[in-house]
């Protein structure tokens, strides 16, 4: 006999263009230690795009719901945990595009009254991403500079504005006047339009000696020039191919810098070590708390606008965080 019913978004085949159906599914039951809550809003992040496609490092059993970062509200959970009733965000393996959803306890995170979700799922997902990159990885020092890529995005928005909370002076691409005016307003100090012109040559005329750390999202092409401003002693950041093709570091640039090239996988190491990922999302929403952390809008989409969310996301027309909002059913 089947049990309660909801709707998901699923993936039942790997496509091009992707192919995603609304269907009605059973609703998960949640493990000894997992949480089900009822979905409130779901994140879309730019890995969404490649795993529905069947290009990214994680290849789910079709078929599958996407979706790996929600807020919401527990429906059930194991004796001696959060009690039923509360608000978390959190991350899971994959199902969050649905109406309910599990997610391991450990990775819940009860959330402060009145947080909107789209600032719950940014502060929950991409700044603990980018403070782990900034700050546990590059080391980043006060008065030092940034070079952040793609900085009108999730990860980038969040890498600008915690760079700025560290100390840093950065400088932030992005591409087109609406993403160089939100990033301006995120407190960037130099903000360059890579549609206007050569980049690397605007990067070099604010930074005559190089920078210091390269935040890069980006990848291919991108992520090889980048390396053309790197000063002595520099550290570049591989946080993603968001441009579609993976970086071919020249090492003979880094050996003429002194430079290191580091891999930032935020979810593995989340997995590995949770409490370092819980002790840095804590810092992410205190400092947040404190009106210490500037966040771009983002936007959030109707739930059966799933497709048009995606296809904004892979095509570069979104500014800041995106998400689905579900009330769940009853």
């Amino acid at each position: 006999m089947s049990g309660p019913r909801m709707r998901a978004w699923q993936v039942a085949a790997l496509t091009e263009p992707p192919s995603l159906a609304l269907c009605e599914v059973e609703r998960p039951v949640p493990g000894a230690h997992e949480y089900l809550i009822r979905v409130e809003a779901c994140g879309l992040a730019f890995g969404d795009t490649l795993i529905v496609r069947g290009r990214y490092q994680i290849k789910p059993p079709l078929p599958f719901v996407p979706g790996s970062e929600v807020v919401g509200v527990i429906v059930e959970g194991p004796a001696g945990g959060l009690p039923v009733g509360t608000r978390v965000a959190s991350s899971c393996q994959q199902g969050g595009w649905a109406e309910f959803a599990r997610v391991p306890a450990r990775f819940a995170l009860a959330l402060p009254s009145g947080l909107a979700p789209g600032v719950a799922l940014a502060l929950r997902s991409n700044f603990p991403t980018s403070l782990y990159a900034l700050r546990e990885v590059a080391r980043l020092r006060p008065g030092e500079t940034v070079l952040v890529h793609a900085a009108s995005g999730g990860v980038g928005s969040a890498a600008v504005a915690l760079a700025r909370w560290l100390g840093a002076r950065v400088i932030a691409t992005a591409g087109g006047a609406a993403k160089v005016a939100a990033v301006k307003a995120l407190g960037a100090d130099q903000v360059i339009d890579y549609l206007a012109g050569d980049w690397v040559d605007a990067v070099r005329r604010h930074a005559p000696e190089g920078v210091d750390v390269v935040f890069d999202p980006v990848g291919g092409d991108v992520g090889v020039q980048s390396l053309r401003c790197l000063a002595f002693g520099a550290r570049y950041l591989i946080v993603g191919f968001a441009g579609g093709a993976i970086t071919a570091l020249p090492a003979n640039k880094l050996l003429l810098h002194n430079a290191t090239a580091h891999g930032v996988l935020w979810g593995e190491v989340r997995k590995r070590d949770a409490a370092l990922a819980n002790r840095l999302t804590s810092d992410v929403y205190e400092a947040h708390a404190r009106g210490a952390l500037a966040l771009l809008e983002g936007q959030g989409f109707a739930f059966e606008a799933a497709p048009r969310a995606l296809s904004a996301l892979h095509e570069r027309r979104s500014i800041g965080k995106l998400w689905l909002e579900t009330t769940g059913a009853a």
